[in-house]
């Protein structure tokens, strides 16, 4: 519990893996990415999604998608809701992150997870080059809103050099964490 506000305590991981180097599809089962391609990394740090995947192929803003029953994807909104609590976004994402360096690379700053968040580096796939990156450096988490362009999406972004939690637009073929908030 965070503000007026129930998130889930850790990333999403669920679904069955599949290569980082094919698309998650429309197919009736959750497909989910691992870091390197490696299960271990799904246990601590959660599933990658691309953003159809984890919208169950809707573009409806808050929408349940792969949550469980009673949680939903967390909107843009929902989103700036906790930073506005935790203080504004230029000290928010110290008080989300995991503290400590057994996770984030050095300095991990600011990171005090005085909100209970516990917010991890997950890193992300790429959609440019089908190539991992940012684990231990970068925590970005989906939006369920739709991004400037047909192609993109909403994003917010935790960082191992940066006290702020970051809003941005990522590519929806990308592979990003997840994590859910209760309705």
């Amino acid at each position: 519990q965070i503000g007026t506000q129930c998130w889930m305590a850790q990333n999403l991981n669920l679904g069955t893996r599949i290569n980082g180097s094919l698309d998650q599809t429309n197919n009736g089962t959750i497909e989910k990415y691992c870091y390197n391609n490696l299960e271990t990394n799904c246990d601590i740090y959660g599933g990658l999604y691309q953003w159809g995947e984890m919208m169950q192929y809707t573009n409806v803003e808050g929408i349940q998608g792969i949550c469980p029953t009673g949680w939903h994807i967390p909107s843009d909104a929902e989103w700036t809701t906790l930073t506005t609590y935790l203080g504004g976004v230029s000290i928010s994402g110290g008080k989300m992150k995991e503290t400590g360096t057994d996770h984030w690379a050095a300095p991990n700053t600011s990171a005090t997870n005085s909100s209970g968040f516990t917010g991890l580096p997950g890193g992300f796939l790429s959609a440019y080059n089908l190539m991992f990156g940012g684990l231990t450096l970068q925590g970005p988490f989906w939006t369920s809103d739709p991004g400037p362009l047909p192609d993109a999406a909403q994003q917010v972004f935790l960082g191992h050099d940066s006290p702020d939690l970051t809003f941005g637009a990522g590519k929806k073929s990308s592979g990003i964490p997840v994590r859910c908030i209760k309705n």
